[in-house]
């Protein structure tokens, strides 16, 4: 494999880390309530899915043998980030006129 490849692998790796990192501190931070208030998953499981995102993120590569594990961390984080964490600060902080 060209070197270049393996920078840009190695770059999306480690560009993904930081991603599940957020999603667990961000899940971590919210007041329990809120994610029944926004009509999601209790906050012990968004952690759960969090944390297991994060770990696979860290432990497994996008190039490796384990890629359908980093890339189920990825979309799980994502997941958290796109869908849950709007609606967690919607709940929190009111709607916006």
């Amino acid at each position: 494999m060209p070197v270049t490849a393996v920078w840009i692998l190695t770059i999306i790796d480690w560009a993904a880390v930081p991603v599940g990192v957020f999603a667990f501190i961000h899940a971590l931070m919210q007041r329990p309530d809120a994610y029944s208030a926004a009509n999601r998953m209790t906050k012990t499981a968004w952690l759960g899915i969090t944390a297991g995102a994060a770990v696979a993120l860290l432990l497994f590569s996008f190039a490796g043998n384990g890629w359908i594990f980093w890339m189920a961390g990825l979309v799980a984080a994502l997941v958290y980030i796109v869908d849950v964490r709007p609606k967690l600060l919607e709940v929190q902080r009111g709607q916006r006129w």
